[in-house]
């Protein structure tokens, strides 16, 4: 049988000029989706990937099986208590989907099913949600759902005590809901045609959608607008956030219609975030020229008037803090794992819950009672699954509420996990977090994937995935690069991987790639690079700059298209990544992103195996930027290894909803990694 043949899109040459440099673009016309030569192209590029890949159809099935026979399909989570109602979530053998479900806090009540995902996502492809909020009086539940993937979503309003829907609904929303206390009044956001998060609006129960009215409207495009209820509470908090600024608003809670009151106008450079107890603001902020942050208060009366409460200290970046009535539960990493703080608001007593392997990850959970003496954590590491902690303030001990169970006879002693710190060219220490299973010898045999994110700030923790053991049971070492673009050590750390400084995340990367094979954990021809999204735009960019350390690369939804679209500011989060990335309309801008993006970088010369996912309704990260960049990558590569698209018709960036069609996901990308190492080695 003959080799599949890839598809080649047309060119249709679009030309411009910027900065003195003529730009040609062969690709753009793939942005219109309505073309049917668009869509087209899409499958096309579809049908080669599935006739490349149908050989490994059985290694897929037998990876979605064993992936699924160690989940626990009929589970429980532990119950959250607000009130005098316990609530919690469930699952079902063969339904892909959590059920929500409530039982008052008595002997022999009774379970009430408040929302069944599986029956509302029945006939959609995709079903998922933007919000999730019961009211204070626990007789409302308000919903955000999107059936698309283009996060675009529904308001809908569910009677708890009738269980019938309300005729009360609104779409084009964004993310986030804040009921008021009274029960009866709801707060939601809307974008603007960028997907802006720019403004709140508050909805009376029973009223038209034409008589809801805009409380808070920020025309800034730089600044996402934000909605959230304190624990306490008292407030309903209005916030306007950029990358590099905040401003909050508080609007009483227990007055839904009054005006909002301001805590601190914005400021450049000046992030904050606030928090309530008692008569205090508690407010987490960067201000005074404090790079890993600091807690500072004010009286409710002068939220302007801040004075320090928790000073920076050397060497511990504070993440975030909840408020309690009588404590705060800090947040702070040092040396790039996370610690909790738990300090009293009355005194100077203060304590750590300390956590016990080389690398693990610690989850503080939604925790919604304020008056709670004991509070609840995940944890897990990279051989621990996760683990639901109930911890008492008061006597410091911890109780083990639940471990998701791993089936099939799991057992954490026969895996290793390590840190270690990878030498960048600058000097500086990357760590790396590795886990594998025992024993290993360090002779270069082993396959490894390297991954890594590197943008936003976003740390990737350490943690357990069960998925992950079908790779480490067929020999694969899994290692995480803390590359600089997170805050994995501190905002300095985010700092130096952003605008001007995004070359430092690729090349700690390709440094760390470069380690793991003289440690010889690896050899260049074992080794997978796998990032996604922002993290794509690193594989975008590891490929034309070091591409021959690597046998493959697996670039998931990537943002690879980065001059162009960072010139468009119609395209979705453009302008606020401005502070991200920088304007390419300014000069210096344009030649620092010119060196790294990958489109434009994309040269004539060997690359190593790909493959590249995405969605083409996602809103975050384009589809055309995937497919532009395969489309220009056909052309130029002059290898014969495969490079393979694979696009979701009907979901977005984040991809498959359903627990079931994920796992099909991740089957086939493993299969991909495991065929390119393990069977072609």
């Amino acid at each position: 049988m003959s080799a599949p043949t890839p598809p080649i899109a047309k060119i249709h040459t679009v030309t411009a000029t910027l900065h003195g440099e003529v730009r040609t673009d062969n690709y753009a016309w793939l942005r219109d989706r309505e073309n049917p030569a668009v869509i087209a192209y899409l499958e096309a590029e579809n049908a080669y990937t599935a006739a490349v890949m149908r050989h490994t159809e059985p290694l897929q099935e037998e990876l979605f099986k064993e992936m699924l026979a160690r989940i626990k399909e009929d589970d429980t989570d532990v119950p959250v208590r607000r009130d005098d109602w316990l609530y919690y979530t469930r699952t079902e053998q063969g339904k892909a989907y959590p059920i929500y479900c409530r039982r008052a806090d008595a002997a022999g009540s009774s379970e009430q099913i408040i929302f069944d995902q599986n029956a509302v996502a029945e006939g959609h492809t995709f079903y998922q949600l933007g919000g999730f909020e019961v009211s204070p009086d626990h007789n409302y539940l308000a919903i955000l759902e999107d059936t698309n993937g283009y996060e675009d979503f529904v308001l809908r309003v569910k009677d708890l005590r009738t269980e019938a829907f309300l005729a009360d609904t609104a779409d084009a929303l964004g993310f986030g809901l804040a009921w008021a206390s009274d029960g009866q009044t709801l707060f939601y956001q809307t974008t603007d045609s960028a997907k802006r998060a720019d403004q709140v609006w508050r909805h009376r129960l029973g009223d038209s959608r034409a008589r809801d009215v805009s409380v808070y409207l920020d025309p800034d495009p730089l600044f996402n607008v934000g909605v959230r209820r304190t624990r306490s509470g008292a407030f309903v908090v209005l916030t306007s956030s950029s990358f590099t600024s905040t401003e909050s608003w508080l609007l009483d809670a227990h007055k839904p219609e009054s005006a909002p009151k301001l805590v601190a106008a914005r400021a450049a450079d000046v992030e904050y975030d606030v928090d309530h107890s008692g008569a205090w603001l508690y407010l987490l902020t960067n201000r005074d020229g404090v790079r890993d942050f600091k807690l500072m208060r004010a009286r409710v009366a002068e939220p302007s008037a801040w004075q320090e409460w928790l000073p920076a200290r050397e060497g511990v970046f504070v993440e975030g803090a909840d408020l309690f009535q009588d404590f705060a539960v800090v947040s702070e990493r040092r040396d790039g794992l996370r610690r909790l703080r738990v300090a009293s608001l009355t005194n100077d007593d203060a304590h750590y819950v300390d956590f016990p392997e080389a690398a693990y990850g610690v989850t503080f959970e939604e925790n919604p009672e304020f008056a709670a003496q004991t509070i609840r954590f995940t944890y897990s590491s990279l051989i621990t699954p996760d683990s639901v902690y109930d911890y008492d303030v008061a006597t410091r001990t911890r109780e083990l509420r639940k471990r998701d169970d791993v089936l099939g006879g799991y057992d954490p002693s026969q895996y290793r996990v390590e840190r270690l710190m990878a030498p960048a060219r600058d000097g500086a220490l990357v760590p790396v977090s590795l886990v594998y299973k025992a024993p290993l010898v360090r002779d270069g045999t082993r396959p490894l994937i390297l991954y890594a994110y590197g943008a936003y700030g976003h740390i990737i923790e350490p943690t357990f995935s069960s998925t992950r053991l079908s790779l480490l049971d067929r020999g694969f070492v899994y290692a995480i690069a803390h590359v600089r673009g997170g805050q994995d050590m501190g905002r300095a750390w985010y700092d130096d991987g952003k605008m001007f400084g995004k070359l430092n995340t690729v090349y700690d990367f390709l440094d760390c790639a470069n380690f793991v094979v003289n440690e010889r954990y690896t050899a260049g021809d074992r080794m997978v690079a796998h990032g996604g999204s922002a993290g794509g735009l690193l594989m975008g960019a590891i490929a034309n700059l070091g591409g021959d350390r690597f046998h493959a690369i697996v670039a998931d939804v990537p943002f690879v298209d980065v001059i162009n679209t960072m010139l468009d500011a119609s395209i979705p989060l453009t302008a606020q990544e401005w502070e991200q990335w920088g304007n390419p309309a300014e000069a210096d801008a344009y030649a620092y992103m010119r060196k790294y993006s990958p489109y434009d970088n994309v040269r004539h010369g060997a690359y190593p195996r790909m493959l590249v996912t995405s969605g083409v309704n996602d809103s975050r990260v384009a589809y055309w930027e995937p497919a532009k960049w395969v489309a220009k990558l056909r052309i130029e590569k002059t290898d014969t290894n495969p490079l393979l698209l694979k696009m979701n018709m009907g979901a977005g960036h984040g991809g498959a909803t359903g627990r079931y069609e994920r796992l099909k996901e991740i089957a086939f990308r493993y299969a991909f990694m495991i065929d390119q190492t393990i069977a072609k080695a």
